[in-house]
């Protein structure tokens, strides 16, 4: 038992391990699902980098030497990096997207799933209560209350 909870935690990324604040379920499963796989933890970090400010100035900092210093025509040559660039960077936004929407309808079914449960529950305690009640009232009373049943009917 202890070797798999140090295999699960050794799935469990950093970040999530280091937060103080308790996180969702599906967000530890999803975590533990992306971390497995070489290829997703890739493109984890494919997009990551190149959603942020340091890939900006980077590639601004790239092109800038490349056209002033390397080539004294750079624009065909830059034309078709950037093109292929963009090529790669949207699959990766894609397969980001991808992966959000079925973290997001995972996340929806599991909270469907905790909301049907708790209803169930709920409409069993209410009915325990209304229960309770006609008892309790016709113990003090003598009648069942008017209108009610001393025990519903499960529907």
């Amino acid at each position: 038992m202890t070797e798999r909870r140090s295999e699960h935690a050794r799935l469990i990324p950093g970040r999530i391990l280091k937060s103080e604040r308790r996180h969702h379920p599906t967000v530890i499963e999803e975590a533990i699902r992306r971390n497995a796989s070489f290829q997703l933890r890739l493109a984890d970090r494919i997009t990551a980098f190149a959603g942020s400010m340091s890939f900006v100035f980077l590639h601004a900092l790239l092109f800038a030497v490349w056209m002033l210093f390397l080539e004294r025509s750079p624009w065909p040559t830059l034309t078709l990096v950037v093109s292929l660039e963009a090529i790669f960077l949207s699959t990766f936004v894609m397969i980001g997207q991808n992966r959000q929407a079925a973290f997001q309808q995972s996340k929806a079914d599991h909270d469907f799933e905790t909301q049907e449960l708790e209803l169930k529950t709920n409409t069993q305690i209410t009915r325990q209560i209304h229960a309770l009640t006609a008892e309790l009232h016709k113990r003090v009373i003598g009648v069942p209350p008017p209108g009610g049943r001393a025990s519903p009917s499960a529907t």
